[in-house]
């Protein structure tokens, strides 16, 4: 995996676990202020769900990483058996 590619998966990674991380511990306003939202989080603690986010999406990226580097995952080898399917179905028209 190249630098780019795998600063590609690092971002998607990040941002599908913090939505996945938003959630933890959101408790509603018990007594929510005038114009507020209802649901709004009294506490969002949003420091360390990012911090969280982080943490996780890098153990995830290096299991990506491990798995594309040891050819388990290889986008190589899908794209050239997808070539090869595309050529038979035009051979069999």
């Amino acid at each position: 995996m190249g630098i780019v590619s795998g600063i590609v998966v690092f971002i998607m990674i990040w941002w599908v676990t913090l939505f996945a991380v938003l959630p933890w511990g959101v408790r509603p306003s018990e007594a929510p202020v005038p114009g507020e939202f209802g649901g709004a989080p009294e506490k969002p603690l949003l420091l360390k769900k990012v911090i969280a986010t982080t943490l996780i999406s890098v153990v995830l990226w290096c299991v990506v990483y491990g798995l594309i580097d040891a050819n388990v995952i290889s986008f190589h080898e899908m794209a050239r058996e997808m070539a090869e399917q595309d050529l038979q179905m035009e051979k069999s028209k």
